[in-house]
């Protein structure tokens, strides 16, 4: 709107309404986040859980960054909440849960998934444990009413892929191993929650996703992959120090150090960034062509691959905060469009 408005041509009226269905669109994501930033203080995770990064302000932006339309309300509300528990449960994995603990907790996702497995866990992975299991069992009771129960097994499904690659990683770390980039890329692309999250993004979006909309997906099509990529290799450029300092397995940068022989950080970073170049050019060739998935479903994959591009361009604004992630805020649910 702001660019809009300068140009000689604009048409007053139109802006007007452009300005006026923001500020209304944006009442509905406030109110949005208002029950979000309930449910969030209810867990009360900042008192039971203080290890674990509260932010979730931050990450109910970045799922306005997936899709902000109105009619993606109940999309929206399971994917931050989704988002919310990654993100707890990528620094129970990264930063203070014990291998021991680790094994058992992802035995558990991995082959009974419901309470009576949390015997075995200790006090904060049963109080994580029990809210996960809550919240899928609200994925499923909306998806059973709208007649789409399904779609819970295919979220369980992506899950169970990214806890598989979490404990993966933690078991490189707990055996000192620095794996090959080719073995790296395949698990920690995942564990980077790209595909997870564009799984679980279809939940909520009505019609136009189908069965085949969720196998299409865990077949791992070339638009993932190149998303994968790009995820990956950003967060790991700009999180890769603060990563180490708090005890995480070894990052790209590091595999491709043992791999190749190469010392100079700064050349490993200029081979990364031109990889994520082509796979942008992946990602645009495979974007507007046509295919057997309608636009929407791709629509998601991108926009979740755009947020990134913008949070980790030049920091990890997500864990870290500043400018960038301060402005999406004020001008996502602060600042209205002047009328």
């Amino acid at each position: 709107m702001s660019i809009y408005q300068d140009e000689a041509s604009y048409n007053e009226a139109l802006l007007k309404l452009a300005k006026s269905d923001f500020n209304l669109v944006q009442s509905f994501h406030k109110q949005e986040l208002n029950d979000i930033i309930r449910w969030w203080k209810e867990l009360d995770f900042e008192r039971k859980l203080p290890f674990a990064r509260n932010r979730i302000a931050e990450l109910y932006c970045w799922i306005l960054g997936v899709y902000f339309e109105p009619q993606y309300l109940v999309g929206r509300k399971f994917l931050t909440k989704i988002i919310a528990l990654m993100s707890v449960m990528d620094d129970i994995y990264d930063a203070f849960g014990t291998f021991e603990e680790l094994e058992i907790f992802t035995e558990a996702i991995h082959q009974r998934w419901h309470a009576n497995c949390m015997d075995g866990l200790p006090e904060y992975m049963k109080i994580f444990f029990h809210t996960l299991l809550n919240v899928f069992n609200e994925i499923e009771e909306e998806m059973v009413k709208e007649g789409r129960a399904y779609r819970a097994h295919y979220a369980k499904e992506a899950w169970k892929t990214i806890t598989k690659a979490y404990f993966d990683e933690a078991k490189w770390f707990h055996e000192g191993c620095i794996p090959s980039m080719e073995e790296y890329m395949r698990v920690a692309a995942t564990s980077a929650a790209s595909f997870a999250l564009s799984a679980t993004s279809l939940v909520g979006m009505g019609d136009i996703v189908t069965k085949e909309s969720f196998e299409w997906l865990f077949n791992d099509p070339k638009i993932l992959k190149a998303s994968n990529i790009i995820v990956r290799l950003m967060d790991d450029i700009v999180s890769s120090k603060f990563e180490k300092e708090r005890g995480h397995v070894a990052c790209a940068i590091d595999c491709y150090m043992k791999q190749y022989g190469v010392s100079d950080e700064q050349e490993i970073i200029d081979v990364f960034n031109k990889q994520i170049v082509d796979s942008w050019k992946d990602i645009n060739e495979e974007f507007p062509r046509p295919t057997s998935m309608p636009m929407p479903i791709l629509e998601r994959i991108v926009n979740l691959t755009r947020v990134v591009d913008l949070f980790y361009k030049k920091y990890d604004a997500y864990t870290h905060g500043g400018k960038v992630m301060n402005d999406c805020i004020a001008s996502y649910l602060i600042d209205p469009a002047p009328v």
